[in-house]
C-alpha cells in the first residue's frame, strides 16, 4: 500500500518493520472512502489525516498523500525534507 511504502521511505525503514496499518485504521474503509460511488460516479474532494508510525499523513481527494514527520524532542524524525514527502496516493 502507498501509505506503508511512503512512511518506510521517509523513516528509512523496511516496510515489514512498521506496525500493520490496520492497527491505525480500517484499510478497507480508507479505500472505500475515495473509491467511486456505487453508481460509478467519481467522488470529488475529501481529506483524511491520521498519524501512522512517526508521521502525520494526509490524503487529499484520494489522489495525493502528504507526509509530515512528527517532531520528537524538537527535532523532526526521518531523513527527508517534507517537500520530498508528497506522492500520489494510488
Amino acid at each position: 500500500m502507498a501509505v506503508v511504502r511512503a512512511v518506510s521511505a521517509v523513516e528509512g525503514r523496511d516496510p515489514q518493520s512498521l506496525p500493520p496499518l490496520a492497527n491505525v485504521l480500517d484499510t478497507d474503509a480508507l479505500n472505500a472512502l475515495f473509491d467511486a460511488r456505487s453508481d460509478g460516479t467519481t467522488r470529488t474532494g475529501g481529506r483524511l489525516s491520521f498519524v501512522y508510525s512517526k508521521c502525520q499523513l494526509t490524503i487529499d481527494n484520494g489522489e495525493f498523500l502528504t507526509l509530515q514527520p512528527l517532531e520528537t524532542n524538537g527535532r523532526k524524525t526521518g531523513s527527508r525534507d517534507v517537500d520530498d514527502c508528497n506522492t500520489p496516493y494510488r
